[in-house]
């Protein structure tokens, strides 16, 4: 296996997307968008998928390790975003600020919708990076459509599942909680399907200006892990 240079030219460039991409995704998470007349889905389903293609393209080119910490440096940057929006609307308002009811109904979020989303972003990403890495070796580097598009479709039904359930199971009916599964999932793996010709185009000027085309035979797949070892 070629051995990673200790800092990939535009490894930082990407990690930054993916951050910025994740933190906004949650900012606009909260209003309902309707695509069609019976299909509403978050105004987050635009820009969230995002995600998933990026970490198609750093699974890819730099490899399951890196990408792990990514995954991790989204959670720690995101984290950070809510604590910030939730002492922001707990602090006092100035007397003359109409505006504390439109932030507090914009911004807040109840913790269990911020427990179900920190569950999800981990699950999905973690299992769509996996994934993609293992049919990768599986396929000896061929068929990158079939790995990012395979990839998404587990991960993504790992995302949705998770949060729709861990949100609203109790709140709405089963058949409500997995109409709303499904709906999330179909438009999220519609949505790499899309961008697949993109992806490609990204990978293959990566791997050429990287000099890189890993592969995660013999990687520690551990998700608990932050640090990348030269090794795998």
């Amino acid at each position: 296996m070629e051995p990673q240079p200790a800092r990939p030219r535009y490894l930082d460039a990407i990690t930054a997307l993916f951050v910025t991409t994740l933190v906004v995704s949650n900012v606009i998470a909260g209003k309902q968008v309707a695509f069609t007349a019976t299909v509403v889905l978050p105004a987050a389903v635009i820009l969230f998928p995002l995600t998933y293609i990026l970490a198609d393209v750093l699974t890819e080119v730099y490899g399951y390790q890196r990408c792990r910490r990514v995954i991790w440096i989204g959670f720690g940057c995101n984290a950070v975003a809510v604590a910030a929006i939730a002492i922001g609307g707990a602090l006092r308002p100035a007397g003359f600020w109409d505006g504390q009811e439109a932030y507090a109904r914009t911004l807040g979020a109840v913790p269990r919708i911020v427990a179900a989303s920190f569950l999800a972003y981990l699950a999905g990403e973690f299992v769509n990076s996996f994934v993609l890495a293992k049919l990768k070796v599986a396929t000896s580097g061929r068929l990158l459509w079939l790995r990012t598009i395979g990839s998404t479709v587990l991960g993504q039904l790992v995302d949705s599942g998770v949060f729709i359930t861990v949100a609203f199971l109790g709140v709405f009916s089963g058949g409500q909680v997995l109409r709303l599964v499904v709906a999330q999932w179909l438009f999220k793996v519609a949505y790499e399907a899309a961008a697949t010709p993109l992806t490609y185009a990204v990978v293959g000027w990566l791997k050429r200006r990287e000099g890189l085309d890993h592969f995660d035979s013999g990687t520690d797949f551990t998700p608990l892990r932050f640090s990348v070892r030269s090794d795998g």
